[in-house]
């Protein structure tokens, strides 16, 4: 049988999706620099190899 009333926890539910959301933004954008740096340090590498 379906509940009558105020509808529970959805204030909280959306409150850690948005959380959730964000941490996962951060983390994806954390990979991307550390990737970025890391093609860079290779690029200087072989530049300084290179020469």
């Amino acid at each position: 049988m379906a509940k009558t009333g105020k509808e529970k926890n959805t204030k909280n539910k959306g409150k850690h999706s948005k959380l959730m959301d964000r941490k996962k933004n951060k983390l994806r954008s954390q990979k991307e620099t550390r990737a970025q740096r890391l093609k860079e340090i290779v690029k200087a590498t072989q530049a300084q190899k290179e020469s």
